[in-house]
């Protein structure tokens, strides 16, 4: 009886597993690295969600959840700067006005902005790495928020971001 080498074994079984793995789909690139620097580019909200829970929870502090009104606000801030492609807190009002005016009633809310991070984990990363936007995002007692990313072409930016984190008067 003829016994096949080691190295003949290996290779059959190193062929035999390299045809299975054409039958495997390519794992996805996770959504918060997926660039917003496109126009059919969309932010990964849950993500988002699960991110900012994640590092709170890291940081003592409970998760939160995505609010439909704060998702628009921060959609709506986030097209008024890339709008004017200019970073602003005010470019489409007060803060605090313009919580009143889109009915949420809070009794804590922050906000964060920025522009140029093409990416969910570049915009946190950003936030993260400055201290006044991450005391906000390590807000006590906040447990909604919002975000957006809005894609400006003609921009040196680029990309706009704006993150809302507030907790409902009746909460």
């Amino acid at each position: 009886m003829i016994r096949p080498s080691a190295s003949v074994l290996i290779g059959a079984l190193a062929a035999a597993l390299a045809g299975c793995a054409g039958d495997v789909a390519p794992q996805e690139q996770p959504t918060f690295y997926r660039s917003m620097a496109s126009p059919v580019a969309e932010l990964d909200g849950a993500a988002a969600a699960s991110m900012i829970s994640g590092y709170r929870q890291n940081n003592g502090l409970g998760p939160v959840a995505l609010d439909p009104a704060l998702m628009q606000m921060a959609q709506v801030q986030a097209q008024a700067m890339a709008a004017r492609d200019k970073i602003a807190n005010d470019s489409k009002g007060e803060f605090a006005r313009r919580m009143k005016a889109a009915g949420f009633d809070a009794k804590v809310s922050v906000e964060n902005i920025s522009a140029g991070y093409h990416t969910l984990a570049e915009a946190f990363s950003g936030w993260r790495d400055s201290p006044p936007h991450r005391a906000n995002m390590l807000k006590a007692g906040v447990s909604r928020m919002g975000i957006a990313a809005v894609y400006q072409p003609g921009s040196k930016y680029k990309v706009f971001w704006a993150l809302i984190m507030a907790a409902p008067e009746q909460s």
